[in-house]
């Protein structure tokens, strides 16, 4: 039996082969899902995926399973047990941001109804399906990454630079980033 191709980027660890088969791209308009890769993709920063995936479960825990109305409401205490969990990325910025972003989503909720709404806005409601030959060919932003990270800072949100955002948008499923001989190019259009 002959074994499906996949994106070249996922190498043969199993944690990454999962992640790629059954999230990568997939798209979610499941705010809550929606929250929690917002809250990794911070922690992502200047690190790789296959640190925050490792200690993806550590995060659930400590962050209360990605609940927003918790989170927002973290004071001193909580701050100070999440800077001494050796389980998740004790960056004292990317927590404190963490809380700040869980408000400030909330507040997007009240807005717009539900985040969901308002983040697949800047691709036009649906995934946007790229045809990218090799992983070289993948951009690190894009003009709608630009414009979801102009909006999220203007809120007041931290650690949504453009590349951030448009690797939230991968996570998420409103880009399509699988390559062309990869077998979930296009699955989800």
């Amino acid at each position: 039996m002959t074994a499906k191709k996949i994106c070249e980027w996922v190498g043969d660890k199993t944690i990454y082969i999962d992640y790629h088969n059954n999230e990568w791209g997939k798209p979610i308009y499941d705010d809550k899902l929606l929250f929690e890769f917002l809250i990794l993709d911070t922690f992502q920063a200047g690190l790789s995926w296959l640190t925050i995936l490792n200690k993806r479960e550590n995060f659930r825990k400590a962050f209360d399973g990605f609940n927003a109305k918790k989170i927002a409401g973290y004071e001193h205490d909580k701050f100070d047990e999440l800077m001494q969990n050796a389980g998740i990325i004790r960056n004292k910025l990317k927590i404190k941001a963490t809380i700040t972003n869980a408000q400030l989503y909330l507040d997007i909720i009240e807005e717009h109804g539900c985040f969901s709404d308002y983040i697949w806005q800047f691709v036009g409601g649906r995934p946007k399906i790229n045809h990218w030959k090799t992983i070289k060919d993948v951009p690190v932003s894009t003009p709608e990454s630009d414009a979801m990270s102009k909006d999220l800072k203007k809120r007041g949100f931290k650690f949504v630079g453009t590349t951030i955002c448009y690797a939230f948008m991968q996570a998420a499923g409103m880009v399509n980033d699988h390559t062309t001989d990869c077998f979930l190019h296009g699955v989800y259009a």
